[in-house]
């Protein structure tokens, strides 16, 4: 098994690195649109393949037959239109079918707006249905008619069928195999150096989620909502139905993102992974100004990376310092840094009996004023169970320190558990990973919650308070000291025969000197 993950992972890079460098050369492409057309693409496959699956089940099922649904026409087809769309969230003709479609789009003169139609199409099947929502707009980032990337129309459907038959061919929906997640972060990985803060504007490493879910679930097999207020592309969020299982989130995902493109993709990822439209609701818009979720809160686990130092516009909304989430810790975050302000929407919106980690900027355990009364309430009202320091340069796009912080409303001790997990990475290619091993001993240093010296410390609140509620982790956890021991006696004995050493060479040059001159 293996082996056929490490063979199938790598012949979906090179094919993924085969088509990016034929799409890119010679065109003004930048690498974020690549990856949206890409990813997009491989969208309207899955989706396609989905739906195909289902009919097939269903009339194999009904009349004890064989059946292709992409060999059904449309016109029988839409007698079933109204049943996929409740069952699926959205509806495609067998002529719209990706499997359909590949076969003649080299040679279709229009294939650009075959392509607008057929995504218009999809996107308006779910209208005035429960699905609408989840549906509307998915398409929006694959723009069919660009001509800033390609200038003609003939150029332009060249590239869009280049794409199309690429994606046919990669051998990437095996179950056993969870490809396209491979695939996503292959793609951000190849561009992150380009791309800047997109990288991990986007996506969470997948070995960091899985440690925040393991985390915050380790004493459960299933959870009723798991909600991320900047939830990106999702995958956070998706994290808890590969360690949890199929049903292991039983009311669904919630999340809200600011970004279209990522709150695109994360409805997208959400289909890619079989989660059905009825069991997430992702709203887009400012969470912190504009949450979208108050009818679902309070939530049994939350798990977020919001990002890092961004400035929210408080001062522009008075009110916001009566907002229940906000008006406890009687300040609001500094207008130039909203992490804070995360940190009290998640810790206001958390079930009582439940837990929630959150990634988070190191100046935010030791920086002052607003942020030092913030920390005060979550510390006094006993919100904290534990800080955890990241290695750097666990992000793409950034190499920057992360730490995280463990919330929760059930804490049955007042102390906080310091970890420092600074040197627990290994180094692939360009960046730092966390490796089973690593990942294992944060978690078990978590749970256990032991002092061990320069890595864990269990700090009373008499002691946090007595720092003006500093939650630097150097304030707690005393680095190791990795100086060599110096042996007094041995460097004494070293020196002198340097001393005793340098003598006689200078007595054998005065030799010298005195034998030339005497001849």
């Amino acid at each position: 098994m293996a082996t056929k993950s490490i063979q199938a992972k790598n012949e979906l890079f090179s094919t993924i690195w085969k088509a990016a460098t034929q799409v890119k050369h010679g065109k003004g492409i930048s690498s974020q649109q690549f990856m949206a057309y890409f990813l997009w693409m491989l969208f309207y496959r899955f989706i396609s393949e989905n739906i195909i699956e289902y009919v097939n089940k269903q009339q194999q099922e009904a009349w004890e037959i064989d059946f292709d649904y992409t060999k059904m026409s449309d016109e029988d087809a839409e007698q079933g239109r109204d049943v996929i769309v409740e069952t699926k969230g959205f509806f495609i003709l067998p002529s719209q079918l990706f499997q359909n479609v590949v076969k003649h789009c080299h040679n279709d003169p229009n294939y650009n707006v075959t392509l607008h139609n057929i995504f218009k199409a999809i996107e308006n099947s779910a209208q005035g249905t429960a699905s609408e929502a989840d549906v509307k707009g998915l398409f929006d980032d694959f723009n069919v008619n660009n001509q800033v990337l390609w200038t003609t129309v003939d150029e332009r459907n060249k590239i869009l069928s280049y794409l199309t038959q690429t994606v046919a061919e990669l051998n990437m929906w095996d179950h056993e195999l969870d490809l396209f997640w491979d695939a996503y972060e292959y793609l951000i990985g190849m561009y992150a150096a380009d791309a800047g803060k997109w990288g991990w504007e986007f996506f969470t490493p997948q070995e960091v989620s899985e440690l925040l879910v393991k985390i915050t679930t380790h004493w459960v097999t299933q959870v009723n909502k798991v909600y991320d207020p900047a939830c990106g592309s999702g995958w956070l969020l998706l994290k808890f139905k590969k360690v949890l299982g199929e049903n292991g989130v039983r009311k669904g995902f919630f999340g809200q993102e600011i970004n279209v493109t990522t709150y695109n993709l994360c409805r997208i990822n959400m289909f890619l992974h079989n989660v059905n439209f009825d069991k997430f609701d992702i709203a887009r818009g400012d969470t912190l100004i504009n949450p979208q979720h108050w009818d679902d809160e309070p939530f049994d686990i939350i798990v977020s990376n919001p990002p890092y130092s961004v400035p929210w516009e408080w001062e522009s909304n008075p009110l916001l310092i009566n907002d229940p989430r906000f008006a406890p810790a009687g300040v609001l975050a500094p207008k130039s840094k909203g992490d804070m302000a995360f940190i009290m929407h998640i810790i206001s919106w958390l079930s009582a009996q439940w837990s929630a980690a959150v990634i988070e900027f190191p100046g935010t355990l030791y920086r002052w004023w607003a942020e030092q009364k913030i920390r005060k309430y979550l510390v006094d009202n006993n919100f904290i169970d534990a800080i955890i320091q990241l290695p750097n340069d666990l992000f793409f796009g950034t190499g920057i320190a992360t730490c995280v912080y463990i919330l929760k409303k059930n804490k049955q001790n007042t102390d906080i558990l310091f970890i420092d997990a600074g040197k627990e990475f290994i180094h692939v290619w360009n960046k730092n990973q966390l490796s089973e091993s690593n990942k294992e001993n944060i978690f078990n240093r978590y749970v256990n919650r032991q002092d061990i010296d320069h890595i864990c410390k269990v700090v009373d609140y008499d002691t946090i308070k007595e720092n003006d509620y500093n939650l630097f982790i150097p304030t707690y956890i005393e680095a190791e000291d990795t100086r060599e021991e110096i042996n007094i006696d041995e460097l004494n004995k070293k020196i002198s025969e340097t001393v005793e050493k340098e003598n006689r060479l200078r007595a054998e040059i005065d030799k010298i000197i005195q034998e030339n001159f005497n001849s």
